[in-house]
C-alpha cells in the first residue's frame, strides 16, 4: 500500500491543496503485532473520516492528498526531529508515538528505537511530505502561488490538553507566521459566519506541516483548521453523521470559495 494518496481536481484547477496527515488507519504487519490489541480496536487519535468530510474540494479544482497509514505508526506532522510543537504541559505525542493523547501506552513491550523510527520515516514520512512539497511547488510554477489547508478533527474533549471542551472550530497559521493575513482573515469570517466558535491560533496553531511549509514571502500560504469531532460525527465520536457532516461541508465549501475568490 502506497503511503499516501492524492486525489486530482475535477474541476478547472486552483492553487489550493487539502492535506489530510491524521486520516489513516492501516498498520503495517511487522508494525500491528507490536501494539496493544485493546488500543487498535479503535484507533482513538485518528481523525476520523476528514478525507471523507472534504472529499467535495476536488470539485471546486482542489488537490487533496491523504495518508493511508495511522499517525500510530509515524506522525506526518511532527518535525523529523521531534522539537515539541508546544511548550504548555499538555501531552505532545512524539513522531512515533509510544501513548495516546491519554497517555495510555500502546506498545506491548518496549517501543520502538531510533532505528525503527528511522525505519519508518524513510517508508512512510518523508515520502508524504515529499509529495506534498512537490504538489505546492507545481501549483507555485502554475499560478505564482500556492496554498496548503491542512484538515485535522480532535474529540470534543482532551483533558491532558486542556480542561475545557475545544471549541467547534481552531484556525491555525503560526501566529500569523504562516500565511497572507488576507487569506486568514477570509477563513476566519467564513468560519465565524454560522454557529460555530471560533478560535484563532488558541488552543493550536498550526503542527509541523504548517510551520514548515507555510511561507508567505515565498507565496506558499499554510492554514490548518482543527475541528471538534461533533461537527461531523455522531455524539459519541464514533460514525459519521451525513445531517451534521453536510452543515459542515457548507462552511467549508463557503471558506474555499472565500479564499478562491481572493486568487
Amino acid at each position: 500500500m502506497d503511503a499516501f494518496k492524492i486525489v486530482p481536481p475535477v474541476e478547472k484547477k486552483v492553487p489550493i491543496v487539502v492535506s489530510v496527515p491524521h486520516c489513516g488507519i492501516a498498520l503495517p504487519p511487522e508494525v500491528k503485532p507490536q501494539l496493544k490489541p485493546d488500543m487498535i480496536a479503535f484507533i482513538d487519535d485518528t481523525d476520523w473520516y476528514v478525507d471523507r468530510l472534504y472529499d467535495f474540494t476536488p470539485d471546486l479544482g482542489i488537490t487533496m492528498i491523504s495518508a493511508n497509514y495511522s499517525r500510530w505508526v509515524i506522525d506526518l506532522n511532527r518535525a523529523p526531529g521531534n522539537e515539541p510543537l508546544y511548550q504548555d504541559g499538555r501531552i505532545i505525542t512524539d513522531l512515533l508515538p509510544t501513548t495516546d493523547f491519554l497517555g495510555n501506552p500502546l506498545y506491548l513491550h518496549a517501543p520502538p528505537g531510533p532505528e525503527e523510527i528511522a525505519r519508518r520515516s524513510r517508508l512512510y514520512y518523508y515520502p508524504y511530505h515529499q509529495a506534498l512539497e512537490q504538489l505546492l511547488l507545481d501549483l507555485k510554477e502554475e499560478f505564482g502561488k500556492a496554498i496548503l489547508f491542512d484538515a485535522h478533527s480532535i474529540r470534543q474533549h482532551v483533558p491532558t490538553i486542556s480542561p475545557e471542551k475545544f471549541p467547534d472550530a481552531i484556525l491555525g497559521d503560526n501566529n500569523g507566521k504562516s500565511a497572507d493575513p488576507k487569506f486568514i482573515t477570509a477563513a476566519l469570517q467564513q468560519l465565524k459566519l454560522g454557529a460555530w466558535r471560533v478560535e484563532h491560533n488558541y488552543l493550536f496553531k498550526g503542527g509541523h506541516i504548517t510551520r514548515r511549509f507555510g511561507n508567505p514571502k515565498d507565496d506558499i500560504h499554510a492554514l490548518q483548521l482543527e475541528m471538534t469531532k461533533i461537527n461531523y460525527m455522531d455524539s459519541d465520536e464514533k460514525t459519521y453523521e451525513p445531517a451534521r457532516a453536510n452543515k459542515t461541508r457548507k462552511i467549508l465549501e463557503n471558506t474555499f470559495n472565500a479564499i478562491i475568490d481572493l486568487l
